[in-house]
């Protein structure tokens, strides 16, 4: 599905007219998201786009964000992280290897984030709200399992 820089353009394109329906706003869509966004801006202005369109996105489709729903501070930091730290480190590959590279890696994994804070501290309110550093490991790189 995400073959090609025109498929992923087009699927940004949904995603920012909030037209993606709940079945395929699936992790491995959030991953893209974060990509694309980091492969066109800074790790600062991409996350302050997808912060706000995530948002956008979930009032669209019926997802409330709220303190134990919807958009996700911490998660979505320390995955925009992780890719930023794939596409530093695939940046002699095109678009389309350094994605697929990025979809085969333990990052695909939505426990992933498991690996560096406990389940009390991710899916806390406060976690949800704001950056909280992990209590487990140190951020892991986006090959790191």
């Amino acid at each position: 599905m995400f073959d090609t820089i025109a498929a992923v353009e087009s699927f940004i394109q949904e995603f920012e007219s909030c037209r993606v329906p709940k079945e395929r706003w699936t992790h491995q869509a959030h991953l893209v998201v974060g990509f694309w966004y980091l492969s066109k801006y800074s790790m600062p202005d991409a996350l302050s786009i997808i912060r706000l369109r995530i948002r956008n996105h979930n009032e669209a489709v019926g997802t409330p964000n709220t303190d134990t729903s919807g958009y996700h501070e911490t998660i979505t930091r320390l995955y925009l992280t992780a890719i930023a730290a794939h596409i530093a480190q695939a940046k002699d590959l095109t678009f389309e290897r350094s994605l697929a590279a990025l979809l085969a890696s333990p990052l695909t994994s939505s426990d992933w984030p498991l690996k560096c804070y406990s389940p009390g501290r991710l899916f806390s309110a406060q976690a949800r709200r704001t950056w909280v550093e992990p209590d487990l490991r140190a951020q892991l790189g986006p090959n790191s399992g």
